[in-house]
C-alpha cells in the first residue's frame, strides 16, 4: 500500500509545482500599455516555403533591408527548439502613429539577390514576424503565367516591395497586428539582371472595442470557422456514439464468457471444473524474461502518461495556446526533467517486487529507452537541418544546455526515484502461488499469436482516434490550429478505455487457450496502436504538399519518436489493466 500511495501521490507533488512556476499565459496588460508615439520594436523571424513548415530559414537569408548591425534577441530553450529566430529590423512602428509610403532602404540587388529572392517566389515563401508579442505572416511575391495573353511573356516573377501594416488597438495597448503586400507596388525579378529597387511601408491605426485579454483569440478562431466547427463536432460525435457501442459489446461478451468460466468453477463437480486459464494458475503470475527492459518500459511509459497529463493540465488553463512562442518545447523540457523521478520509482519499484538484485539495471534502461532513440534521431535531423542551413538547427549552446540538464537534473532525479521504489519495495501480491518449473505451451492457431492480437489490438482504438489524429496531424504539420483541448483531452480518454477493454479481451483469450505468457503480449497489443498511428502519418504526408529530403526527413523522424512515446504509454497502461484483471479473475477462483 505503501508503494501505490506514493506512486499516486507524486504526479499530484508534479501538478502542484507546474502549477504555481508555470508562465501566465497571456502577458500582463500593465507591461503592454503604450503612450502615442511610443516605440514598439517589430521582430522579423523567419521565411520558408508555405507547404514545408519545417524548413525554415532565418528572415535576413534572404537579401531584405537588414540593419547595421543585426541584433538577435535572446530566446528561451523552447522558442529555439521551435525554429524562432528573432531580430531587429528597420521599420519603425509607433504606437498610433500613422505612416504612408515611408522608406525603409534603397538596395541594389545582384544577379544571385535576385535569383535568390525568385526561388523562394518560385517556392511559395512566406515571412513571419512578431510585433508586441503578436505573430504577423506575409507573403514575398507572387507568379503570373502570362503565356495565355497575346504577347506570351511566360511566367513573370514579381517581389513584393511595399508592405503595409494594419495595426488595431483599444486605449493604450495592441490588439491586432495584420500585414498585406501590395500587389500595385512590385518589381520584375524573372530576368537576371541587377536591379534598383526602393522597399516601402505604410503603418495604419484603427480603434477597436476587443478587449487586451481576448487579443489572442483571433488566432483561436483562425481555422474554426461555424461550419467546420459544426463538421468537427458532428464527426466526433458520430465517432463517439460508435465507439460506446462497440465498447459496450465487447464488455458484454467479456463479462458474459466470464461469468460462465467463474460459474463453473464454483461448481462442485469436478468435470465441470475444466477452464482453460484455471489450469494455467501456477504459472500466470510468473514474471516476463528480459525483466530490466520490461521494467523500465512500464517505468517510461507512467512517465510519458503523467506528462501528456500536465500538458492538457497546462491547455486547460492557458499557458499553453496557439502562438505562444517555445511553451509547448520548454514544457516538454522541464516536465521530462521533472517526471524523471516517476520513471525511475514505477521501474525500480516494480523489479523489486521480484528480485532486489539486479533493479539499477531497470532503471539504467529507463535513462535511454525512450531518450536514447530520440537523441539519435534528433542529431540526424540536426544535421540536416545544418546542412541545408534552416532555423530548425539546434544551436551548440542550446544542445549543450539540455544535455546539462539532462545530466545534472534528470539524471539525479531518475536515480532518486530508483532509490525510493528500492527502499518501498513489497512483495508482488498473487492469489496463486508460482510452480517451479515453467508449464509448456501448446503451439497456437495463427490467428491467435502475438502478430494477430497485435493487429486486432491497435486496428480499433486506432479507428476510434482516427478523426482527431487527422486534425491533429493538419495543426502539427500545417497551419490549422487546433484549439479544442477538451475534444482532444475526451479523445484520449476513449483512447485509453478502447486499448485497455481490448487488451482484457486479447489476455482473456489467451489465457483460456492455456498460454501464460501475457506479460509482454499486453504490452505488444495495447502499444500496437502507434504502429497504425505511424502508417496513418505515412499517407497523411503522400496526401500533403509537402515536398523536399529535409521536410521528409523531419516528418518521418519526429513521428516516429511521437508513435514509439505512445507505444510505451499504451503498453503500460494496458499491462497495468490486464493485471488487474489477471488478478481479479485469480483471486475470485481462490474465494470460491
Amino acid at each position: 500500500m505503501g508503494n501505490e500511495a506514493l506512486q499516486m501521490s507524486l504526479p499530484l507533488v508534479l501538478l502542484t509545482i507546474l502549477t504555481f512556476s508555470a508562465p501566465s499565459a497571456t502577458a500582463s496588460a500593465s507591461d503592454r500599455s503604450y503612450n502615442v508615439g511610443d516605440h514598439v520594436p517589430l521582430f522579423v523571424n523567419k521565411v520558408g516555403p508555405l507547404n514545408n513548415p519545417s524548413e525554415t530559414y532565418q528572415y535576413y537569408d534572404l537579401p531584405f533591408c537588414c540593419p547595421d548591425p543585426v541584433i538577435q534577441k535572446k530566446e528561451s530553450i523552447g522558442e529555439v527548439l521551435n525554429g524562432d529566430r528573432l531580430a531587429n529590423t528597420l521599420y519603425q512602428l509607433n504606437f498610433r502613429q500613422d505612416k504612408n509610403g515611408e522608406r525603409l532602404c534603397q538596395k541594389k540587388l545582384k544577379v544571385a539577390e535576385v535569383a535568390k529572392f525568385r526561388d523562394a517566389i518560385v517556392n511559395d515563401f512566406y515571412f513571419q514576424m512578431y510585433y508586441d508579442d503578436l505573430p504577423v505572416w506575409g507573403f514575398i511575391g507572387k507568379v503570373e503565367d502570362e503565356s495565355w495573353t497575346i504577347s506570351d511573356k511566360g511566367t513573370k516573377y514579381y517581389l513584393f516591395k511595399h508592405v503595409l501594416f494594419d495595426v488595431l488597438y483599444n486605449g493604450n495597448q495592441i490588439i491586432e497586428i495584420r500585414a498585406f503586400s501590395d500587389p500595385n507596388h512590385v518589381v520584375d525579378i524573372t530576368e537576371d539582371v541587377d536591379i534598383d529597387v526602393e522597399f516601402t511601408y505604410s503603418v495604419n491605426w484603427n480603434a477597436t472595442s476587443t478587449q487586451f485579454q481576448n487579443r489572442m483569440d483571433r488566432y483561436s478562431k483562425a481555422s474554426l470557422l461555424p461550419v467546420h466547427l459544426k463538421i468537427h463536432w458532428f464527426s466526433f460525435i458520430n465517432s463517439i456514439v460508435i465507439i460506446v457501442l462497440l465498447m459496450g459489446l465487447l464488455t458484454l461478451l467479456i463479462m458474459r464468457r466470464l461469468k460462465n468460466d467463474l460459474r463453473k468453477c464454483s461448481n462442485d463437480e469436478e468435470e465441470d471444473k475444466e477452464v482453460g486459464w484455471k489450469y494455467i494458475h501456477g504459472d500466470v503470475f510468473r514474471y516476463p524474461s528480459n525483466m530490466p527492459l520490461f521494467c523500465a518500459v512500464l517505468g517510461v511509459g507512467t512517465q510519458l502518461l503523467i506528462m501528456v497529463c500536465i500538458l492538457f493540465f497546462l491547455a486547460f488553463f492557458g499557458v499553453l495556446y496557439p502562438y505562444n512562442r517555445g511553451a509547448l518545447f520548454t514544457s516538454l523540457v522541464f516536465i521530462c526533467t521533472l517526471t524523471s523521478i516517476v520513471a525511475g520509482y514505477t521501474a525500480a519499484a516494480f523489479h523489486t517486487q521480484f528480485s532486489v538484485i539486479g533493479w539499477e539495471r531497470s532503471v539504467l534502461l529507463t535513462a535511454i529507452l525512450y531518450l536514447g532513440p530520440l537523441f539519435v534521431i534528433s542529431s540526424i535531423l540536426n544535421t540536416v537541418a545544418i546542412s541545408y542551413g534552416a532555423t530548425a538547427a539546434i544551436p551548440f549552446g542550446t544542445l549543450l544546455a539540455i544535455l546539462l540538464i539532462y545530466a545534472f537534473l534528470a539524471i539525479p532525479l531518475l536515480a532518486l526515484g530508483g532509490v525510493i521504489g528500492y527502499c518501498l519495495r513489497s512483495e508482488f501480491q498473487a492469489p496463486c502461488a508460482t510452480k517451479q518449473f515453467p508449464r509448456e505451451i501448446q503451439r497456437l492457431a495463427w490467428y491467435r499469436r502475438t502478430h494477430c492480437q497485435m493487429f486486432i489490438g491497435g486496428l480499433l482504438p486506432f479507428s476510434a482516434i482516427a478523426l482527431q489524429l487527422h486534425h491533429l496531424y493538419a495543426s502539427m504539420w500545417g497551419y490549422k490550429i487546433y484549439t479544442l483541448p477538451g475534444i482532444l483531452f475526451l479523445t484520449f480518454i476513449i483512447l485509453i478505455i478502447m486499448t485497455s477493454i481490448l487488451t482484457v479481451g486479447l489476455t482473456y483469450i489467451q489465457l483460456s487457450v492455456e498460454d501464460h505468457e501475457w506479460w509482454w503480449r499486453s504490452v505488444l497489443s495495447g502499444g500496437s496502436t502507434a504502429i497504425f498511428m505511424f502508417a496513418y502519418s505515412i499517407y497523411f504526408y503522400a496526401r500533403s504538399n509537402m515536398t523536399g529530403f529535409m521536410q521528409l526527413s523531419f516528418f518521418i523522424g519526429y513521428n516516429a519518436c511521437i508513435c514509439y512515446a505512445f507505444f510505451l504509454m499504451l503498453g503500460a497502461i494496458s499491462f497495468r489493466v490486464s493485471l488487474i484483471f489477471v488478478r481479479h479473475i485469480y483471486g475470485a477462483v481462490k474465494s470460491e
